[in-house]
């Protein structure tokens, strides 16, 4: 946890010897602790709906799960926008324990995605998906391969520069904008046999962006086809991969990127396209639950514990 204003909320809360004079400690019978020392990190009113709709110790995880998928939904955010701004998110609960694990396991598709360590089968991991399989491969300019040892994988294009008192501060590099080749088109489209359920009137190119760039690393080497969407993505405000070449300019850098870390683009890529393709399913799982009543994810109160 790096940035300033972070916020983090743990799943499990370990008991902490010193606050035993301080604060009660959770019952033995109490349905949120998990073994002698460890307890789920819930709120009275949320330990209480998990029991009415089944069991706490099975659907706590279910529950911050849930949480994720709704506030990766669009249409949650366009109509919680100005609450979003000002205040602590308010989460719809689903009515069921179905609904609830159907919520979860978006949201636990959505947290694989989002963490780096992560290896995510048809996207970072054996052969990709049709429709990630043409973003962000790199490429050499004209025929022929790229040569590492070459110089071929220095990051050159202005991405990034030393500003005041060593802050990096990004910069222009090299975007070229250009419309989809057939094949990208045809293998991007592919993805829309697998609707799951949510509105056919959104398509692929709707959720990708209805043209890619191609992103140069310098003279030689690019990034071939990242979407416009995967593009201008963004994460706690910085736009993600314009972010992540801004600190491998090679003056910052002190050396051009490895094979893997350029490969890493390429999985950087994928991943927020996978995200973004998601979004149809977590605008109709949102729609399903949405009728539900609302549960507060404002911070708790400070207490001298630690998180595990």
């Amino acid at each position: 946890m790096i940035e300033r204003g972070a916020n983090f909320f743990p799943l499990l809360l370990q008991d902490d010897d010193q606050a035993e004079d301080l604060f009660d400690r959770p019952r033995d019978d109490d349905p949120r602790r998990l073994d002698d020392t460890r307890r789920y990190n819930l709120s009275d009113r949320a330990a209480r709906y998990l029991t009415e709709i089944g069991s706490v110790q099975e659907d706590a995880p279910n529950l911050f799960h849930h949480a994720i998928a709704v506030m990766h939904a669009p249409a949650y955010r366009d109509e919680n926008a100005g609450a979003l701004r000002q205040d602590w998110p308010r989460i719809p609960l689903p009515e069921t324990r179905e609904q609830l694990r159907t919520s979860a396991d978006l949201g636990r598709r959505l947290a694989a995605l989002l963490n780096p360590e992560t290896d995510v089968p048809g996207v970072t991991a054996g052969a990709p998906r049709p429709e990630l399989r043409v973003i962000a491969p790199i490429r050499k300019k004209g025929d022929g391969q790229l040569d590492p040892d070459a110089g071929h994988l220095a990051v050159t294009a202005g991405w990034g520069y030393a500003g005041t008192r060593g802050v990096t501060m990004p910069g222009r590099g090299r975007v070229v904008e250009r419309p989809y080749t057939e094949e990208e088109r045809a293998s991007i489209l592919s993805s829309a046999a697998d609707t799951a359920g949510a509105s056919p009137r959104v398509g692929p190119l709707d959720l990708l962006g209805d043209t890619c760039y191609d992103i140069y690393l310098n003279d030689v080497a690019y990034w071939r086809c990242i979407t416009s969407r995967v593009w201008d993505y963004t994460l706690g405000g910085y736009q993600v991969i314009k972010k992540w070449l801004s600190y491998r300019e090679k003056p910052l850098l002190g050396r051009a990127l490895r094979p893997e870390e350029a490969r890493e683009v390429t999985n950087i890529a994928r991943r927020i396209a996978a995200i973004l393709l998601l979004e149809r399913e977590l605008d109709a799982s949102y729609w399903a639950v949405k009728p539900g009543p609302a549960m507060n994810c404002g911070p708790p109160a400070a207490v001298p514990q630690r998180s595990s």
